[in-house]
């Protein structure tokens, strides 16, 4: 059983809250393909990584701590890119407002993974003191980082595709609004979480959706976004989620107790 959680909303929809609730509910393992953080905002998480001379970012490892057994970050999220606030109106070689891509960690399974680094900006000194960045890979244009993006990133995800598929349950998030972050990949079912309402829909029908919408430029390459996909089909179901505080939403346990009918009513669309 595969089930995707994706987010309505760009940022803060609440996917990682209601996704590690439901890896409690049902005891599957979460995956992440896709993450990433900020240098300045999320500056705790890039320290607590970097110390220990890797890069990965809290959600990720808020998924692998509450899947079953001994679960790495960077074994469920191969590809991790830090940002950086972007100095003036200049969009960067990935064409991001307000920001600028530093670095990428793909892969990671058995170890810290492999880095790409972006060779238009200067790399914070902390970067370079604690990751092994000195001989990795330098883009410089979009059209270079396409092109190691279809070798280097390509092959960390479908190895991630293959985890997947072989997980007898497994609870995968996306990133953003974008509407699933694996090509080709068909949930048995879907929530869209935003705060205050989650929806459901069949994953087949999803998955054709997606292969349909348009796509939007992003992170160097076209991506279904959630609005455009919802819009083409029905959703199954829907119910309001309730604020959590602080103290519940560290808690999957408790996540999963004050989530009890969404996941109920995902399920029932899952086996349909």
């Amino acid at each position: 059983m595969n089930l995707l959680v994706a987010g309505a909303d760009r940022v803060d929809a609440g996917k990682t809250t209601f996704s590690v609730g439901l890896l409690a509910h049902t005891g599957a393992r979460g995956f992440k393909p896709r993450a990433g953080n900020n240098y300045w905002f999320d500056h705790d998480d890039f320290r607590y990584a970097t110390e220990q001379g890797r890069l990965f970012g809290k959600d990720a490892r808020r998924l692998a701590d509450a899947s079953p057994g001994d679960v790495r970050p960077e074994a469920i999220n191969p590809i991790h890119r830090l940002w950086h606030p972007s100095p003036g109106a200049g969009t960067g070689i990935l064409g991001s407002d307000r920001r600028q891509f530093v670095v990428d960690r793909v892969g990671g399974r058995d170890g810290a993974g492999e880095f790409v680094v972006n060779g238009t900006v200067d790399l914070p000194q902390s970067v370079t003191d604690s990751l092994p960045v000195a001989d990795a890979p330098r883009v410089t244009s979009l059209p270079d980082f396409n092109d190691l993006m279809s070798v280097m990133h390509a092959e960390a995800l479908g190895a991630i595709a293959e985890d997947i598929a072989d997980a007898d349950r497994a609870v995968v998030e996306s990133y953003g609004d974008v509407a699933r972050p694996l090509d080709g990949f068909e949930p048995d079912a879907v929530a869209v979480v935003e705060p205050g309402r989650a929806r459901f829909y069949d994953g087949r029908r999803y998955a054709k959706a997606c292969e349909i919408a348009t796509g939007s430029p992003g992170d160097g390459q076209l991506e279904e976004r959630v609005g455009n996909v919802v819009d083409l089909i029905d959703r199954t179901g829907a119910v309001r989620l309730p604020a959590l505080d602080t103290e519940t939403r560290a808690d999957p346990e408790a996540v999963a107790d004050a989530y009890d009918h969404a996941y109920d009513a995902l399920l029932a669309t899952a086996f349909d």
